[in-house]
């Protein structure tokens, strides 16, 4: 059973690694996004997608931890 898990995780793994690959690929158009005036130089739209994810990883986690600090220290 151990050994099913672990081949498991190896193909669902893969398989997402795969999906990724297959989504830069199918994006690769060079876009410029625009933010209040603000403009960013021209990166594939895959690029900022991914980019948005990694922050998102990132910060959220960030958010939850400093809030659930916050809601600690009240009681």
């Amino acid at each position: 059973m151990h050994k099913f898990k672990r081949v498991a995780l190896a193909v669902f793994v893969l398989f997402l690694i795969l999906m990724v690959v297959a989504f830069t690929l199918e994006n690769r158009q060079p876009a410029s996004l625009v933010f209040l005036g603000w403009s960013t130089v021209q990166m594939p739209i895959a690029a900022y997608v991914i980019l948005a994810l990694l922050v998102g990883m990132v910060v959220g986690p960030m958010v939850a931890w400093l809030l659930g600090r916050k809601a600690g220290r009240g009681h």
